[in-house]
């Protein structure tokens, strides 16, 4: 799951306080399970909004909307109109579906409510754990389901530093060792012999060095008139 934090009400004002029309826009999927951008959150902050802004007397018009997914367009169209009568949308998303709004209508300035932190996995209700950084080459399977890359405060690729107490990181002990856990898995289930397997430096251009990433599925895509059989 997408993971994030609203921003406080002091940073959300600023960002809007040229704009007289707001249309806070809320989003159905992650941040609505993480508690930070559903229809619930999207109605406390624009009640909240209001009320200050009462006391300013600038006839700042907010305006709400929750949609199922604002990173994919069939959504955004049925909402077209909305936004384009907005001076500005303040998207509750994470950063993929502000920047899927702001893509789609240019002309129509696009705020970020939250900040997007990490890849998370719930733990409990109200604590998530970050588990993945999307790197594009995921080793999991050698690993025990753990990522090294993310859950090794380090990144170590090839087991343990000399650091870990009693199962836990130097860098703080509410931090398990994630080799440690690696470990204590691949026991588990009998694969121990992974650990044996040397791993070579990590190609990190399946991550961020080269630039913006981009997946294509030609099987997914509607072919061009000229490509029709």
């Amino acid at each position: 799951m997408i993971k994030g934090e609203q921003k406080t009400i002091e940073e959300i004002e600023e960002m809007i306080s040229n704009y007289r029309k707001v249309l806070i826009l809320g989003c159905g999927t992650c941040v609505t399970i993480c508690f930070v951008g559903g229809e619930k959150e999207v109605a406390n902050l624009a009640s909240t909004l209001r009320l200050r802004q009462r006391n300013k007397k600038n006839g700042k018009i907010i305006e709400e909307m929750t949609i199922k997914r604002q990173c994919e367009k069939e959504f955004l169209t049925q909402i077209a109109d909305k936004i384009k009568e907005a001076d500005v949308v303040l998207s509750l998303a994470c950063s993929i579906g502000a920047q899927a709004v702001a893509e789609n209508f240019p002309l129509v300035p696009v705020f970020p409510g939250i900040n997007t932190t990490f890849l998370g996995l719930i733990e409990e209700p109200g604590m998530w754990n970050e588990v993945c950084l999307a790197c594009g080459d995921c080793i999991i399977h050698l690993t025990g389901g753990i990522c090294p890359i993310t859950r090794c405060a380090k990144s170590l690729f090839n087991g343990p530093c000399g650091g870990s107490v009693d199962g836990k990181c130097e860098i703080s002990p509410d931090i398990p060792c994630a080799w440690q856990q690696i470990y204590d898995r691949l026991a588990s289930q009998n694969r121990l012999h992974l650990l044996d397997i040397f791993h070579q430096p990590r190609d990190w251009r399946s991550f961020a060095a080269s630039g913006p990433r981009r997946i294509i599925r030609k099987e997914l895509q509607v072919p061009a008139k000229d490509e029709e059989v």
